[in-house]
């Protein structure tokens, strides 16, 4: 594999690899110039690999760059990439030698950072959102209550405990933030699987470029659906949305049948 800035659009073209370290001459180094021609396009959907990296038989590599019979780097790929320390322990092993070893995430550690990042303040606003529904929920409830006030003291007087109480605004409540979940769930499960369809029109209809390649180093817009993540802001919405509904259930259930009656 060569690194080349020239770029071909189509195969059967013509492409034009330049390497500035070349032949050394009494005039000092040339650049080894040689046209190669085109057998296939490949995309990865990463544009920094996908404009800068040319694949071309070994030995011909070896020729352009006069390496006879060696390389300067040997890539492995993996299939599961989390095991990563494990494959490092078994390739030094296998080595039997000192060997400088790179792996995805020192090469991308920077990357990977900002990313982190990005996903730690993404989360913390999605909490803030929620408990500000949550709020909502709170603020509704405590309104209903008001508005509800004589059916509350007509159903003591008829023999209603305060547990029952509590529970019926608290089933009110739970409602709404259940079916509050479950729509936005679904909604963003669609989003989820349908992203590059929304990319592709909103950048129709805005006539720009959404998530320009040359910035994000992605020519698509990759979405994955985490279970683990997606369940842990699930059941964090669904448990926000039942404390919601604690104090207002409790203000109803603490309400007195005589005082709710006497200006009715």
């Amino acid at each position: 594999m060569a690194s080349t800035k020239g770029r071909a659009s189509r195969s059967g073209a013509m492409v034009t690899l330049v390497a500035p370290r070349g032949a050394i001459t009494p005039m000092g180094t040339t650049p080894r110039i040689k046209p190669y021609k085109v057998a296939a396009v490949f995309e990865v959907g990463m544009s920094e690999y996908d404009a800068a990296f040319v694949f071309m038989p070994l030995p011909e590599a070896q020729a352009y760059f006069n390496r006879s019979g060696d390389v300067t780097a040997i890539e492995v790929y993996t299939e599961n990439p989390d095991r990563i320390d494990h494959y490092r322990k078994l390739l030094a092993d296998a080595a039997a030698r000192p060997i400088f070893l790179i792996d995805w995430r020192q090469r991308n550690a920077t990357f990977f950072s900002a990313l982190q990042v990005e996903r730690n303040v993404m989360f913390l606003i999605l909490t803030i959102i929620v408990i500000v529904a949550a709020f909502n929920i709170t603020s509704g409830l405590i309104m209903l209550v008001k508005d509800k006030g004589r059916d509350i003291g007509i159903l003591r007087t008829m023999g209603a405990s305060q547990g029952a109480i509590m529970r019926v605004f608290m089933m009110t409540g739970a409602s709404v933030g259940m079916v509050g979940t479950l729509v936005g769930f679904l909604l963003a499960l669609l989003i989820c699987m349908k992203i590059e369809s929304i990319r592709g029109f909103l950048s129709w209809l805005t006539n720009t470029e959404l998530f320009s390649p040359e910035l994000y180093f992605l020519s698509k817009l990759p979405a994955d659906l985490d279970a683990g993540e997606t369940t842990a802001v699930v059941v964090m919405a669904l448990t926000l949305s039942l404390l919601a509904t604690l104090y207002p259930a409790w203000r109803a259930a603490r309400l007195d049948p005589v005082e709710a009656l006497r200006y009715e």
